[in-house]
């Protein structure tokens, strides 16, 4: 169970009913509005008022086919192939994985739905402190800039994957909303942040899973290092400066292990600066364990529920990892599997897959990187990490090698490092020289016998190693599109049973189904 503060306001989240829906539903009614006649809120009050923010922010992460799914998916790192049991579902996985998606793809739709329904969540409490609905006394400011940037987290989603999206703010506007460029939202997201930055709280200790001075701090950080992407521009120095902000305050720290992060207690994570908090019973939807695991895996843990057997490792991408980097196991469920009760092996997970159009049940391994407590339900009680220290080093490392410090980002890198090589600590240690080469992961086209063809490599990518280096922290945490394009290897490499299209991928198509409501939304470049 969650700490206090974090349990009260998941059952106020609950209690709160906060509404889902699409920004241009403005004629939605809205039935979980509280109003000043019958609630006089006080400053304990305020987890209860912010909690429908928090728990929209689920649904939009892990979501079935949400925001997690459609960064690994359309990645090199994660597939979901066919299995006996099913998961071709129209073939919208292969789509991901061939990035062939139209602007009728269910993945994008449903993350722009989900982020603007945290969105509207935002405004409508925004809308009711503005009228007097909520009066608030004491915390209000705090309150008021807390909203604003977990408004402006659902933005940077939006910005990051469709680029070019309404900007609303107005909870009572009922005009259609009209069309912003991507450099507009992204003027708009740092300004939000910047603007929250004074009046958000210092306190890590009684903030988690809420957004605090040093998770906007974090998230200025990711966006400033994705500048470039978003507007044309580099922000290097800012984002050195923001992590270095983050570093200073000495309020986060890495785990001694790396699986503390991910397990059903990391609560109690030391690293980790922004969570979203699920619970097996007042949070549901943390599903990954079943989205991943085989039907017959449910007597390893044991499990009280049965697993769908989807996803897997790109064998590729689990070539790149050193055989002593304990992320591997620590991520990626391998080899024989036993029975906890019998400790007969139930199955074997093999690291080959033949293709996405048809595999066996033991091909490929399994997502293993959020831990399963004995007897978990089909939701798991762990916390999604979006934001952890090691990413604010990370960050701060990509920005000073992309600016001629090469020596100083190879000393944060093999901090990261460290604790993945306690037992052969020569190998945590990374050079200048080490980061100026090209990626290990052997890009090209596979075959059904698993043979590697129409071969490109990765000693072309500028900073491949960084690259490498990213994909082994950060694996199944919704960061591998994202790091991809920032590096060039999105739209240029072959992976699996991918080859680069010619259309723009970069970004997300404007949903079809928006654009027939609302005349104003024009569709993005290649779709």
């Amino acid at each position: 169970m969650k700490n206090k503060n974090i349990r009260y306001a998941i059952l106020a989240a609950l209690l709160a009913g906060a509404p889902l829906y699409s920004c241009t539903d403005l004629d939605e009614q809205v039935y979980s509005e509280v109003l000043g006649s019958s609630y006089q809120p006080t400053e304990k009050d305020l987890p209860a008022i912010v909690a429908p923010v928090y728990s929209s922010l689920r649904s939009l992460m892990l979501g079935w086919q949400g925001y997690f799914d459609l960064q690994e998916e359309a990645a090199d790192a994660i597939i979901t192939p066919v299995r006996p049991n099913g998961w071709d579902d129209g073939g919208t996985y292969r789509r991901m994985h061939q990035h062939t998606w139209t602007a009728l793809q269910w993945q994008p739709e449903n993350a722009w739905r989900q982020a603007f329904a945290s969105i509207t969540t935002v405004n409508r409490v925004l809308s009711q402190i503005a009228d007097g609905d909520l009066p608030l006394t004491n915390g209000k400011d705090a309150t008021i800039a807390e909203l604003r940037a977990v408004r402006a987290f659902a933005y940077y989603l939006l910005l990051d994957n469709h680029g070019n999206v309404p900007i609303v703010t107005d909870f009572k506007d009922v005009t259609l909303p009209k069309q912003s460029q991507r450099k507009e939202v992204y003027d708009f997201v740092v300004k939000e942040l910047t603007e929250s930055l004074p009046n958000l709280s210092e306190n890590a200790a009684t903030t988690y899973g809420q957004m605090n001075k040093w998770g906007a701090k974090t998230l200025l950080a990711k966006i400033y290092l994705n500048a470039q992407v978003y507007t044309g521009t580099p922000e290097w120095a800012k984002a050195i400066q923001e992590a270095d902000d983050v570093i200073k305050s000495g309020k986060y720290v890495l785990d001694a292990n790396y699986s503390d992060v991910f397990t059903w207690t990391n609560f109690n994570s030391k690293e980790i600066i922004f969570a979203i908090p699920y619970d097996e019973i007042y949070g549901t939807g943390n599903q990954i364990h079943m989205k991943t695991l085989d039907p017959l895996s449910r007597s390893v843990y044991p499990m009280n529920a049965g697993p769908w057997g989807g996803n897997c490792a790109v064998p590729q991408f689990i070539d790149t990892y050193d055989a002593a980097d304990t992320r591997l196991a620590d991520t990626w469920i391998m080899g024989p599997q036993k029975s906890a009760a019998t400790g007969a092996v139930v199955i074997t997970y093999n690291k080959a897959v033949p293709g996405m159009d048809k595999t066996a049940s033991t091909d490929g391994f399994r997502i293993g990187k959020y831990k399963i407590k004995p007897n978990a339900t089909g939701s798991l009680d762990n916390d999604f990490p979006f934001l952890r220290y090691a990413d604010v080093l990370m960050i701060k490392a990509e920005a000073l090698l992309r600016t001629g410090k090469a020596a100083e980002a190879a000393e944060l890198v093999t901090q990261v490092r460290q604790r993945a090589f306690k037992a052969n600590p020569e190998k945590a240690k990374v050079t200048a020289a080490d980061l100026a080469k090209g990626s290990r992961y052997n890009y090209g086209y596979q075959a059904t016998d698993g043979t590697i063809t129409e071969r490109q490599g990765g000693d072309d990518i500028l900073f491949g190693r960084f690259l490498d280096e990213l994909g082994w922290e950060f694996a199944a945490e919704a960061h591998r599109r994202q790091d991809l394009i920032r590096f060039g290897a999105y739209e240029t490499k072959k992976w699996f049973n991918h080859r680069p299209q010619t259309a723009q991928r970069s970004l997300f198509p404007i949903p079809q189904n928006e654009i027939d409501k609302n005349p104003n939304l024009k569709q993005n470049l290649g779709y």
